[in-house]
């Protein structure tokens, strides 16, 4: 099992802790070279008279980019304690009951980054402002960019593991798999008289949840879609009202639609 997970867009910013090192990150020998190249021209754009406009944010997250160009200096945390929001309160990697639940979250879960490309929720970073969607002067489309590094990294990751994903449209296209016992994006639809529709925030609500069931249930994990499935109707009953999975548009894919109410 491989569980997907976009970074939160709010990030915590250590106080303390060690400066950034990137050959102590997870995939430093498949993603250092390109994390270093994005890092130099994060620092740049965020230099530039025009950086908010070039990163798309608003005005009131200038302190951000501002941090930005410090990265190499600033402190640094477990990731799983810098991304925070709705998915990750809800999956609480930070705070998981024993060493098995650790383990599997450090074996299991990476969350697909702009600026870092994947990292283990252990990994120490600090908080940073940079989107996937972003055309990074000096790198181009950030998404386009990380394909092959991520290629690299989690192709052979893939290769005898199921792909749970859970990311958002933009940070899908940074990768997907191309080969293995499949790839199973996951879907929250809301069902209220009777009717179900997709829903935004409750979706990284309960993608969080799912997340967390994965990696703190006892038993194998899941190896095949159809026992992924099995995995998610454990949660129905108390976390969803129904689980159910389709084929997905492409080959070899398929959708684990969650359903809350």
């Amino acid at each position: 099992m491989l569980v997907l997970l976009p970074p939160s867009e709010g990030k915590t910013a250590p106080r303390h802790g060690a400066p950034l090192d990137l050959a102590a990150l997870s995939g430093a020998r498949r993603l250092s070279a390109h994390r270093r190249r994005v890092l130099t021209a994060l620092a740049r754009a965020s230099r530039r008279t025009d950086a908010l406009d070039v990163l798309g944010v608003g005005a009131s997250l200038a302190p951000e980019v501002a941090r930005n160009m410090r990265l190499k200096t600033e402190p640094t945390a477990p990731a799983h304690d810098v991304y925070t929001g709705v998915l990750f309160g809800a999956a609480g990697l930070a705070d998981l009951p024993d060493d098995a639940a650790r383990a599997r979250s450090e074996r299991c879960v990476r969350v697909v980054s702009a600026l870092w490309g994947a990292v283990t929720p252990a990994d120490l970073i600090p908080a940073y402002r940079l989107s996937m969607g972003t055309d990074l002067p000096g790198v181009g489309p950030l998404a386009r960019s990380w394909r092959e590094p991520l290629a690299r990294e989690l192709d052979p990751l893939a290769t005898d593991r199921l792909v749970v994903d859970c990311r958002s449209a933009a940070y899908a296209a940074a990768w997907a798999p191309s080969g293995g016992p499949g790839h199973v994006s996951v879907t929250v639809l809301r069902e209220e008289a009777g009717r179900r529709t997709v829903v935004s925030h409750w979706a990284k609500h309960t993608r969080g949840l799912l997340t967390r069931h994965l990696v703190t249930r006892h038993g194998e994990d899941p190896a095949t879609p159809a026992a992924l499935l099995d995995a998610a109707g454990e949660m129905v009953g108390s976390m969803l009202l129904d689980a159910e999975l389709v084929p997905g548009r492409r080959a070899g894919t398929h959708e684990l639609r969650l359903v809350v109410g």
